[in-house]
């Protein structure tokens, strides 16, 4: 790799950008209109805007990233964590433009993306888990019958989305 473009921004745009640098490898910084003088945009090789301050309008743009990307060359794309770090549409449209998704594989990302799949995933493997079920449980007096058979604490983990900010 000759070139990257690191698809975040901030502390670890900068550090992706200082491991890039050290292996001699040259990075494209992203910006948002309201970051324009933030670090990782004065520290990259390059550096682009790609829209306005909400998030939704630059740094979730995945289409006009991957525009940015080809218009400069990039050999691969690192999302950095956050924004598009875990899409999987992302990752997959990133490597149908033949262009490095520095991450997991996006059929990775989607598996992982849905709790229970990513358990049924890890099952083949003899990997330890802690004691649990293996359905979304949606009725709370099951949910509590549940939770005495396993013993407490328990851990809840939402499935299919409505744990993050903003679901």
């Amino acid at each position: 790799m000759k070139k990257i473009l690191i698809a975040n921004r901030g502390e670890i745009a900068i550090r992706v950008m200082q491991t890039a640098q050290k292996m001699g490898i040259k990075t494209v910084a992203v910006y948002s209109k309201a970051d324009r003088n933030a670090p990782h945009v004065k520290f990259a090789d390059e550096a682009v805007c790609i829209g306005e301050a909400p998030s939704n309008q630059s740094y979730l743009l995945g289409s006009r990233i991957i525009e940015v990307a080809k218009k400069l060359n990039v050999d691969g794309i690192h999302p950095g964590y956050g924004f598009l770090s875990e899409n999987a549409d992302f990752a997959e449209e990133v490597e149908k433009n033949n262009i490095i998704f520095i991450g997991p594989k996006s059929k990775a990302i989607r598996v992982m993306g849905s709790k229970l799949a990513a358990k049924d995933a890890v099952k083949n493997y003899d990997i330890p888990m802690g004691p649990g079920i293996d359905e979304a449980i949606t009725d709370l007096k099951k949910a509590k019958v549940i939770a005495k058979e396993i013993g407490f604490p328990i851990l809840i983990k939402a499935s299919a989305g409505g744990g993050g900010k903003g679901m």
